[in-house]
């Protein structure tokens, strides 16, 4: 089952999908840990098209694609704002004892990386596409 929403380039409109997907029966039938590493995911991945790709300006579009199987749960984020020169595995490394000098960035896709099975990002003629797969089973 595939469903598609258009969503704008605001905190406040990625707060409203989030709350309509978790009244999604596509989405319910996910076990709630699950669930909750794909909004994880989500958030992470939204909120980073509004503050580097748009530069929190909010009138833009943001297009998303979510695919549900019994095997696996797709996302595809579509925008048309700035490419990501590099994005590439993130790898932390730091004194978690050191609060005072943890990372300031990288973390969110540290985080997709480490619970989506796969990532897959590309951007051609101005348009920037990021998928993310969760398996399932």
């Amino acid at each position: 089952m595939k469903q598609k929403y258009r969503i704008e380039s605001k905190y406040s409109d990625i707060t409203d999908f989030l709350g309509n997907l978790r009244s999604n029966g596509l989405y319910n039938k996910i076990c709630d840990k699950v669930r909750g590493e794909i909004e994880i995911c989500l958030v992470e991945a939204l909120n980073n098209v509004v503050r580097h790709s748009y530069k929190e300006k909010e009138d833009n579009v943001i297009d998303l694609e979510l695919t549900s199987t019994n095997d696996s749960f797709e996302i595809i984020i579509t925008e048309y704002g700035l490419a990501r020169p590099k994005l590439s595995k993130p790898e932390l490394n730091f004194d978690p004892e050191d609060i005072e000098n943890l990372p300031e960035g990288g973390m969110g896709l540290f985080l997709i990386d480490q619970i989506m099975d796969f990532t897959e990002y590309n951007s051609v003629n101005g348009t920037n596409r990021f998928k993310m797969i969760k398996n399932l089973s």
